[in-house]
């Protein structure tokens, strides 16, 4: 009886899981601008001393609190990031039919990049759903944020190569 009970309620649970991550890939697929992404205020976010520090300071309620704050926020800077990648997916792969083997070579690597951070991007906003089933476990989204700066230095090279003199950007 109690493992029945609890295949319930780890298939609930699961469920959950699945229809939020999938949610958060159907707002992926609809991007079509880059978004401004503040990387100083996810760095922090993301930043495992920081939680710790937050978890020494806080009383545990609070800082459970606090955690579910910081992980909602995590979780739009990790949807920006994944939508940004979508949109760089089909800016490489319009660059991709260049001339020019340095531009193609960039767009190969920009658009393989940017598949790697949509995929880790889902990964992550799943750690970040359950990290709010558990807010004392640690998340780390710093391979989504080290992903996220070399995605943008690929973009701005693709950037370069195909225009000299306009400036790219798409960190804040």
């Amino acid at each position: 009886m109690n493992l029945a009970l609890l295949l319930v309620v780890a298939a609930l649970i699961s469920l959950v899981v699945i229809v939020l991550v999938g949610r958060s890939q159907l707002h992926f697929s609809g991007a079509t601008e880059l978004q401004p992404v503040d990387v100083d205020a996810f760095r922090n976010l993301a930043d495992p001393g920081e939680t710790d520090y937050l978890r020494s300071r806080l009383p545990g309620r609070e800082f459970r609190q606090v955690q579910r704050m910081r992980l909602r926020a995590l979780a739009a800077y990790v949807e920006v990031v994944g939508r940004n990648a979508v949109v760089l997916i089909r800016v490489g792969q319009l660059a991709a039919n260049s001339d020019h083997t340095e531009t193609t070579e960039a767009a190969r690597r920009l658009i393989d990049e940017a598949l790697l951070l949509r995929r880790n991007a889902g990964f992550a906003m799943l750690r970040i759903y359950l990290g709010f089933l558990w807010p004392n476990a640690g998340f780390a989204a710093t391979p989504i944020l080290e992903g996220y700066e070399r995605l943008s230095g690929s973009a701005m090279l693709l950037g370069r190569l195909q225009n000299p003199a306009a400036p790219v950007r798409i960190s804040a």
